[in-house]
């Protein structure tokens, strides 16, 4: 089956790694997500579900992971961008890191593995507060993945103190679907939304033993739309991490056929408005 016709798609979080250039611990040994995912391969995907081009997301806090996805930037002209990463709990670093990694035309923004820090008050540290604030004086947003549940209540906090700042709520914080916790985390959302400038990614809302269906996200995807809005949504792939859920294409077909649903205008709001009001990637040529 394949998925309906949604116009111009930028996927706004896409993983590349490669096992020979970065650790990347996280990956659980044996899995079928630990493997070089390379350029060409995603391509095919993305062609295959007809997205046009795509935004690269760290998946690592390191040097190495930032440097390798500019490289691939530099390398393929479908993708637009890359979400990088720096030292955000030292500002110095933080500093010197943005400098250099500025001179890339390809940086769209940064992320921290928030969910895979030990530190509960991470995005509270006053350091951390100071690097935030040099992404807001260089236009910069900030990615938060999987916030829910250490991290979400916190951004809405986040965000009234460094209002310069755009979050990136990626994963809309992971919903808990299927758990008692769900209303938590919507209300929580809620709260995060209401901050003007908090946007939320529809991305990553695969969860183990829980089916990946039109019925099953659509109560997520109607309290995103509730929340932010179409116009502060946009869609994300969040592949590799769907390989473990049949890959690419199913997760897109669910969500090509919800955000079909919308209105023309909504609808492109969520494939490419946003991703370019925020990351600054380019329209579609009309």
């Amino acid at each position: 089956m394949s998925a309906p016709a949604v116009g111009h798609v930028v996927d706004t979080h896409l993983h590349l790694w490669d096992l020979t250039v970065s650790e990347y611990a996280w990956l659980p040994q044996g899995s079928p997500l630990h493997a070089t995912f390379t350029a060409e391969t995603a391509l095919a995907e993305l062609t295959g579900a007809g997205v046009s081009t795509a935004i690269l997301v760290q998946a690592e806090d390191s040097e190495a992971d930032t440097e390798f996805l500019l490289g691939q930037a530099s390398a393929h002209d479908w993708i637009t961008g890359v979400v990088g990463w720096v030292r955000l709990d030292h500002p110095e670093t933080a500093r010197h890191q943005l400098d250099r990694w500025q001179e890339h035309p390809a940086l769209r923004g940064i992320r921290h593995l928030v969910h895979d820090d030990p530190r509960d008050d991470f995005l509270a540290l006053p350091a951390v507060r100071r690097s935030l604030g040099l992404l807001a004086e260089r236009g910069l947003p900030f990615d938060v993945p999987d916030a829910w549940p250490r991290h979400l209540a916190g951004l809405a906090e986040l965000a009234e103190a460094v209002p310069e700042l755009t979050i990136v709520v990626d994963h809309l914080g992971k919903p808990p679907r299927g758990s008692a916790d769900y209303d938590a985390w919507r209300a929580a959302l809620r709260e995060v939304a209401a901050r003007p400038n908090t946007v939320g990614k529809v991305s990553g809302l695969q969860v183990p033993g829980e089916p990946l269906t039109v019925a099953a996200l659509r109560p997520v995807v109607d309290t995103a739309l509730e929340c932010f809005g179409p116009r502060r949504l946009m869609y994300g792939g969040d592949w590799p991490m769907t390989v473990p859920f049949g890959g690419y294409q199913p997760t897109w077909r669910v969500l090509a056929e919800l955000i079909g649903e919308l209105a023309p205008d909504e609808r492109a709001s969520v494939t490419h408005g946003t991703a370019s009001a925020v990351y600054g990637v380019p329209e579609p040529v009309r």
